[in-house]
C-alpha cells in the first residue's frame, strides 16, 4: 500500500500540468457564444436550439433554416459525417453547417464566421 501512496502525488502533479497553458482550446460554450456574436454582427438572426437549449445555432426560422452543430474537434465532426450524422452538411473545422434551404446571402457570412473560429 505504501508504493501507491508515493505515486499519488506524482499522478496529481502530472494531471495538473496542462492547467492554464496557452494552447488550451476554448470550451464548446465559448465557441457557440463567439459564433452567435459573429452571426449577429453579420446581420443574421441566430438562436440556440436543441434538447439542452443550446446544442445548435439556427439562423432564421422554420425547418429549412440553416443550422450549425459544434463538436470538440474537427476530427469528431468529420467522424459524424462518416457515421451518417452529417448528411447534407458542410464540415467547417469542428462544426457541421446544415445548409438546408439557406440562401447564399445567409450561408456565406455563416461560412466566413465558422472558418475564422
Amino acid at each position: 500500500m505504501r508504493p501507491v501512496l508515493l505515486l499519488l502525488p506524482l499522478a496529481l502533479a502530472l494531471t495538473g500540468c496542462g492547467i492554464g497553458s496557452d494552447d488550451a482550446t476554448p470550451d464548446d460554450a465559448d465557441i457557440r457564444s463567439a459564433m452567435m456574436t459573429c452571426f449577429e454582427s453579420e446581420g443574421l438572426d441566430p438562436h440556440f436550439e436543441g434538447e439542452e437549449g443550446n446544442e445548435e445555432i439556427v439562423v432564421g426560422a422554420g425547418d429549412g433554416a440553416p443550422r450549425v452543430k459544434f463538436f470538440l474537434t474537427a476530427g469528431e465532426s468529420e467522424a459524424a459525417q462518416f457515421e451518417g450524422r452529417g448528411e447534407g452538411a458542410e464540415q467547417i473545422g469542428a462544426a457541421l453547417l446544415y445548409t438546408n434551404e439557406g440562401s447564399d446571402d445567409t450561408l456565406e457570412p455563416m461560412e466566413n464566421c465558422l472558418a475564422d473560429q
